[in-house]
């Protein structure tokens, strides 16, 4: 695939039921970081907001989900059941998405990268 554009041109590269998800991933973020900016970066639907807030992209069996380090970090617990890493984690195709966990993951990183951009004005 080549490098798309913006998300719809990313979303419509995929299968129906595939690009089902991911719009409803994309809804979730943008929920729950309303003053986010969508971007393509290295790919992949990206979102900033105060600097790198979260990154996602459809994969063969699963959506990767990429919350940076401190993301993961945070719900490590909550994450178990899944296949994660130090900065990312898989949500298989044939388990419905974790809307709600997606959703503290993003307000997480919103108030993460508020808190750094704080800390640099002192």
């Amino acid at each position: 695939m080549n490098k798309p554009k913006d998300f719809d041109e990313y979303i419509a590269s995929y299968p129906e039921d595939i690009q089902e998800i991911l719009e409803r991933l994309r809804e979730a973020i943008k929920k729950a970081a309303p003053g986010a900016e969508e971007v393509i970066s290295y790919g992949m639907p990206s979102y900033r907001q105060n600097g790198r807030l979260i990154y996602f992209a459809a994969h063969k069996s699963h959506i990767g989900l990429y919350p940076m380090a401190t993301g993961i970090a945070a719900f490590r617990n909550r994450l178990s059941a899944y296949k994660w890493s130090k900065g990312t984690v898989q949500f298989p195709f044939d388990k419905p998405l974790p809307l709600g966990l997606i959703t503290k993951i993003v307000k997480f990183r919103v108030k993460e990268n508020l808190q750094k951009v704080k800390t640099k004005k002192k």
